[in-house]
């Protein structure tokens, strides 16, 4: 399994960034993925979780109504569009295959990117 990200950079509160996860190495229509954060100083948590299948989603209470993860099966690639971003979403962003999900929590992760930078500034 390789997940590889990107997108990440700096931009002010307020503005937009698009994340990208190239995957490899497995059968991607056959799993759920995700988008998990860590801030400095916090741990690591579930942003955004896709089952690539249906096209089901979650999202934690800090990401809904801003953030939409999407994929495109034909290039075994997922996306986490990011609007309205504030300082407070300031941290790495891991693309990863969860452990556990569901519609109503994605939890765990079994296999993770190396991680992209995302910095709001205000």
């Amino acid at each position: 399994v390789q997940l590889v990200e990107s997108g990440g950079g700096s931009v002010q509160a307020g503005g937009s960034l698009r994340l990208s996860c190239a995957a490899s190495g497995f059968r991607f229509n056959d799993y759920a993925m995700g988008w998990f954060r860590q801030a400095p100083g916090k741990e690591r948590e579930g942003v955004a979780c896709i089952y690539i299948k249906d096209g089901s989603t979650y999202y934690a209470d800090s990401a809904k109504g801003r953030f939409t993860i999407s994929s495109d099966n034909s290039k075994n690639t997922f996306y986490l569009q990011m609007d309205r971003l504030k300082p407070e979403d300031t941290a790495v962003y891991y693309c990863v295959m969860p452990t556990v999900y569901s519609s109503s929590f994605c939890n765990g992760v079994d296999y993770s990117g190396e991680g992209t930078l995302v910095t709001v500034s205000s």
